[in-house]
C-alpha cells in the first residue's frame, strides 16, 4: 500500500479491526451474558468486570488493547511508500480509527466501549514512554477515587500532554501528539455520561 490510497485504506482497515467486539464475545463465552443488556451496556472491560468477573475483564482489555496495538503495526507492515515523514502520521489515523471503531463498531449497531484499552495499545505501539509514565498516575486516581471513569478520563487527557512533553525531548513525534489529542477527545466522548455522573456525584465506583 502507497501514499494517499493506501493510507485510506489502512484507516478503513484500523477501523474494522477496532470494531471487533471482543468484550461482547467474551462475555457469552464467560457467562452467557451479553454486555450490552448489563451495567453500563457499554463492551469494555470495565464493565465486563462489573458482569462477569475480573479475568474475563483481564481478557476484554487485553483484546481491546491489541487492537491499538495492531492498529500501528499496520503500517510498518503493510504501507511500503509515501511523502518523507508519513509513516508515523499515517500510524495515527489508523491508530484514532480503530479507536472510533471501537467506541462504534458497526458489527454491533454502532455501539461498543469507551475506548481506553485501545487507545492505551496505541499509545503502547507508538511511544511506549507515554504509557510508562500516564500509568502510574491513573493507577494511583483510580485507587484513591475508585473512579475508573475518572482515571481513564485523566489518563487519556495526560498523552497528548506527555508526548507532547516528550517531542521536545526527542523521546516522541508530533505525530504521537496528534494520536493523543485525538485519542483523547474520542475517549472524553465516550464518556459524556460518566463526566456527567461524576459532576452529579453519582458516578459508581468500583466495589458498588
Amino acid at each position: 500500500m502507497t501514499g494517499i490510497p493506501g493510507a485510506v485504506l489502512l484507516v478503513l482497515l484500523g477501523y474494522l479491526i477496532g470494531a471487533i467486539p471482543f468484550g461482547l464475545l467474551i462475555g457469552r463465552l464467560a457467562g452467557g451474558v451479553d454486555l450490552r443488556e448489563q451495567g453500563s451496556g457499554r463492551t469494555g472491560a470495565t464493565n465486563a468486570l462489573r458482569t462477569v468477573g475480573t479475568a474475563a475483564a483481564v481478557v476484554v482489555f487485553a483484546l481491546d488493547a491489541a487492537k491499538g496495538v495492531t492498529a500501528v503495526l499496520l503500517v510498518d507492515w503493510l504501507y511500503q511508500g509515501g511523502p518523507p515523514g508519513s509513516p508515523p502520521w499515517v500510524a495515527a489515523g489508523v491508530a484514532i480509527a480503530a479507536i472510533g471503531g471501537h467506541i462504534r463498531s458497526v458489527f454491533i449497531g454502532f455501539r461498543g466501549g469507551r475506548g481506553v484499552a485501545t487507545f492505551a495499545g496505541a499509545m503502547l505501539a507508538s511511544a511506549p514512554l507515554v504509557v510508562a509514565i500516564v500509568v502510574p498516575v491513573v493507577t494511583v486516581i483510580v485507587w484513591r477515587t475508585r473512579y475508573v471513569s475518572l482515571g481513564s478520563l485523566a489518563g487519556s487527557l495526560l498523552a497528548p500532554v506527555t508526548a507532547a512533553v516528550l517531542v521536545a525531548f526527542g523521546q516522541a513525534t508530533p505525530a504521537t501528539v496528534a494520536l493523543g489529542l485525538g485519542g483523547a477527545a474520542l475517549v472524553s466522548v465516550a464518556h459524556a455520561d460518566n463526566i456527567a455522573r461524576l459532576r452529579a456525584g453519582t458516578e459508581r465506583r468500583i466495589g458498588q
